[in-house]
């Protein structure tokens, strides 16, 4: 597809700008509803003024000349709201219709003697100055309201349509139906023009490129000019629409690609710039204007995040998983340095509903107060090397919540805590524990630090010296999700532990798999055998329960006794016992 021989015989951006600007207006059969209805009310008022009979209203009998007022209003208002929902054209209708009417009048007044038409003649005048007052208002009103709109929608320094007016031009074609593609445009090496040669000759590229775009979107015909807008900074935003194939859309781009790249000349300096390009189509990858945004936004994320030789990448189904993957990381990153992590304490009880303690569970927020599931932000955490920052900050704030509590009535509960194998691996990281007990002022038999089966795989000669500090120190070391992993009876018998935690995957089916009870009920003989506690996770129904109890299990940890608690209700529960 060749753009280059066609051209635009109108404003092209600046006409599409316009109508963006002026708003929605009201439809035109109303318009003429309305004067349909001034004459309605018109002829009633003519024939209620001149009837002699009455009418019975209420059990009372009144002359039809009653509703002569009501009807003589009801033109008024009409001519009211042709003024003050079509302008210009509304006024004049107005005007005309009143300038027509007070001739008749005043010949009806002359000719029949009727002087109560007389107050006819001063409402028409008193409307006449009604609907100029409001007129002359309305023209000021719209007057700014169109000069602030217009700044809503122009980019003030390049002049090009703004990403409001991107997003309002997307919804008028979504509404129509027309097939469109979105590209989101990034220029690659602003920043190092502004930085050494300064943002004013910055901006002077900026606004070369913008012409150039405008150029290249205003080659299309007419009916199906591309629409260009600068979205921030160095970025714009492309709608096409004149295109049959997907070689058309490519086509297109790379012709705003070669605009961009040739040459640019400012204050006898030469710069050459280069631009990504990714791109979503209407339908096919999104039917909404955020929708539409997010994923062209996604295919551009990733040309940068790959570093590949392409720089026009199309969206696909696959860039959700990477760019859901960034965005987490960067929450993650965001709640580590303003130390925003929050935790959750889940209860866990002796078979005879006795509260042993609580897990604490790491929590992350949205900036709208939504929750983030810890089966999102966990694995992503733990790939980016940062699990254990999340580690430190959950036991920091749990135990010193936790201690306040528990120096207050010298209880023997519980803190359980998940450690991951990357934290305990670390150096410090016994030094880190042992800074925890000292701010919080809990006591290390209080303290049960939970780790994965891998850690009896990965390292296990260090892991083994670490495990016996901690012991040392007081605390207690449980084998979390014992059974998803190596389940090594050398393994367990070989790491000094306390605790078993079975995994809720095998509670799920205790009550549907005979082979699941008899596996949960091995793994609790073989904790039982090596003098280890056991603990079921995910308990939900008096099932699972009364089997557990069945199979002398020690505690468990679910729904069916206590959900995760915020701080608050987990105090609330403390202060009962």
């Amino acid at each position: 597809m060749d753009k280059s021989g066609h051209r635009a015989k109108s404003k092209g951006l600046a006409d599409i700008a316009e109508r963006l600007s002026a708003g929605e207006k009201a439809p035109k059969f109303l318009f003429f509803l309305i004067i349909f209805l001034y004459i309605v009310a018109n002829f009633l008022t003519v024939i209620t003024g001149r009837s002699n009979t009455s009418v019975v209203l209420f059990g009372i009998r009144a002359p039809v000349s009653v509703f002569t007022g009501i009807f003589s209003a009801l033109g008024n208002v009409s001519i009211l709201l042709l003024v003050f929902m079509y302008g210009k054209i509304g006024y004049i209708t107005s005007v005309f219709i009143l300038i027509v009417q007070a001739p008749m009048i005043i010949i009806t007044i002359a000719t029949r003697h009727t002087i109560g038409n007389i107050s006819g003649l001063f409402i028409n005048l008193m409307t006449g100055i009604a609907i100029s007052i409001i007129y002359i208002n309305n023209l000021r009103i719209e007057k700014y309201q169109k000069k602030i709109r217009k700044q809503v929608v122009t980019d003030s320094l390049t002049g090009l349509p703004s990403r409001f007016a991107c997003t309002e031009m997307m919804g008028r074609l979504i509404k129509k139906g027309d097939q469109f593609v979105i590209v989101s445009l990034d220029l690659n090496n602003l920043k190092n023009i502004n930085d050494t040669m300064g943002h004013e000759l910055g901006d002077k590229v900026l606004v070369e490129i913008a012409n150039r775009l405008k150029t290249v979107a205003e080659s299309s015909p007419d009916d199906k000019c591309d629409f260009v807008a600068r979205t921030g900074g160095d970025e714009f935003c492309l709608l096409i629409r004149d295109y049959e194939t997907d070689d058309d859309i490519l086509d297109t781009i790379r012709l705003y690609e070669s605009e961009i790249k040739r040459k640019i000349t400012i204050d006898g300096y030469d710069y050459f710039m280069a631009a990504n390009f990714g791109y979503a189509e209407f339908l096919l990858d999104g039917d909404n204007e955020s929708s539409l945004y997010s994923c062209a936004d996604a295919a551009l994320h990733e040309i940068k995040r790959s570093g590949g030789e392409s720089n026009i990448m199309r969206f696909s189904s696959e860039l959700l998983k990477t760019a859901k993957f960034l965005e987490t990381e960067r929450k993650i990153r965001a709640a580590i340095h303003e130390d925003s992590f929050i935790f959750y304490l889940q209860p866990q009880f002796d078979m005879n509903h006795k509260l042993r303690g609580f897990e604490a569970l790491a929590r992350l927020k949205n900036q709208d107060g939504t929750f983030i599931s810890p089966v999102d932000f966990i694995p992503v955490a733990e790939e980016i090397g940062l699990i254990d920052k999340i580690d430190i900050q959950i036991f920091k704030k749990a135990a010193c919540f936790f201690g306040q509590h528990i120096n207050k009535k010298s209880s023997d509960l519980i803190l359980s805590v998940n450690i991951s194998v990357k934290h305990l691996m670390k150096n410090n990281f016994i030094e880190e524990i042992e800074s925890v007990l000292e701010l919080s002022g809990l006591p290390a038999e209080n303290v049960v630090l939970e780790i994965t089966e891998s850690i009896m795989i990965e390292s296990a000669e260090k892991a083994q010296q670490c495990i016996n500090k901690i012991r040392s120190m007081g605390i207690k070391v449980a084998i979390d999700d014992f059974g998803t992993g190596y389940s090594s009876l050398g393994y367990l018998n070989k790491f000094p532990v306390n605790i078993l935690k079975i995994d809720k995957s095998f509670i799920d089916h205790l009550g549907s798999s005979e082979s699941s009870k008899k596996y949960v009920e091995a793994i609790i003989s073989i904790g039982h055998i090596l003098n280890l506690e056991v603990i079921s996770e995910g308990v939900e129904t008096d099932e699972q329960l009364e089997t557990l109890k069945s199979i002398k299990c020690n505690y468990i940890q679910g729904y069916i006794w206590g959900k995760p608690l915020p701080p608050d209700e987990a105090s609330n529960l403390l202060k009962n016992l």
